[in-house]
């Protein structure tokens, strides 16, 4: 099959590779129809996930249709349409048991696209199948759906909910990316009185605008002022950082009030300065978090048209165009690119591929 393989630092190319097969009794084998380019795949070929290795398959969300599983999958089956999640859950470890599926020290947590293959390519292995795969209903296009195996899921729990939005709050996005404005869309489910978006890009910034933010500052031009007239110099009682840079980290941490929350979403691939002498009397909170998809279940909301995941999606390619979707999304700045997903022509028929020849 062919797949989206990383080469090292600054490279992908969409070569052949085996098809995979079964190995474990809970794994499925999915047939990719709708894949996404993630900003963590960007960080990836920037080389800030060192443990992503040459030869690594990448991608880690997609909707599939499964073709093979093993013997003890009990709820997926051949032919069922599913949302592959980018988190894989053993639900057994203590931190699955929890709800902290992120963390799973039973062989998941975020391992597609990382330290095992993942999802940018023709088939894909999905451990852990019953609890990693989500049934997708028929009302949900592919295009809105496969934004709820990361960035929705992502942006709701580790911006909104780690940031604690609540009714009349100010708060503020630092990064209008796919993820910040995601955080915009799922940050108005609280009802904060205003929500402020900070970026470099006139683009972004009115797709901000068009997606619920009520206030934009291009990040060079006094953001942090602004956000001190808005709020009468108190700062802001959300902040969220969607981009991960230390100039942005450090921003928001001045950008919000006492007894305020900053909530890191974005992928970090340099040290910070936290600057505790003057946080420290601010009761400031700060938290970090990977996504644990908990939240993917508001998968019903697109049906209901709640939830404007597909408008986040601003360029679609072939499954065979995924070197030029990489270089339009690597270049956002320039293509107006906000996420791209790539869905090929649907097959008519479910075919699995021919097992791997014994050793």
């Amino acid at each position: 099959m062919k797949a989206a393989v990383f080469q090292g630092p600054g490279s992908m190319a969409r070569q052949g590779v085996p098809d995979p097969g079964l190995v474990d009794p809970g794994d499925a084998i999915v047939r990719v129809d709708v894949v996404t380019v993630c900003g963590t795949d960007l960080h990836i070929l920037k080389g800030d996930v060192p443990e992503v290795t040459p030869g690594r398959v990448l991608g880690h969300e997609a909707v599939g249709t499964v073709v093979e599983t093993g013997r003890d999958v009990r709820t997926a089956r051949p032919g069922d349409r599913v949302l592959i999640s980018c988190i894989t859950t053993c639900g057994r470890c203590c931190f699955c048991r929890a709800g902290r599926y992120g963390q799973c020290s039973g062989g998941g947590g975020w391992i597609l696209g990382h330290t095992v293959d993942g999802t940018q390519a023709e088939y894909v292995r999905v451990p852990f199948a019953d609890l990693s795969t989500h049934p997708l209903p028929s009302a949900v296009d592919g295009f809105d759906a496969v934004l709820l195996a990361d960035i929705l899921p992502t942006s709701y729990e580790v911006g909104v909910l780690n940031g604690r939005v609540s009714p009349a709050d100010t708060v503020v996005v630092v990064g209008a990316g796919p993820v910040g404005l995601a955080a915009i869309v799922t940050a108005r489910f609280f009802s904060p009185g205003r929500i402020i978006a900070v970026d470099l890009d006139a683009t972004r910034l009115e797709a901000a605008r068009k997606l619920g933010a009520d206030a934009t500052a291009a990040a060079g031009e006094g953001p942090e002022q602004l956000v001190a007239d808005l709020t009468d110099g108190l700062g802001a009682d959300v902040v969220m950082e969607a981009v991960g840079l230390p100039e942005t980290f450090e921003a928001c941490t001045r950008m919000v009030r006492p007894g305020g929350q900053v909530a890191n979403i974005g992928v970090h691939g340099k040290p910070a300065t936290l600057h505790l002498e003057d946080l420290r009397i601010k009761d400031v909170t700060i938290t970090t978090g990977l996504v644990d998809t908990s939240s993917t279940p508001m998968l019903r909301m697109p049906a209901a048209g709640r939830l404007p995941a597909g408008e986040l999606v601003t360029h679609r390619f072939e499954l065979g165009q995924m070197e030029e979707a990489y270089d339009v999304f690597g270049r956002a700045s320039d293509t107006g690119a906000l996420k791209v997903a790539l869905g090929g022509p649907q097959h008519t028929a479910v075919q699995a591929p021919d097992p791997p020849a014994a050793a």
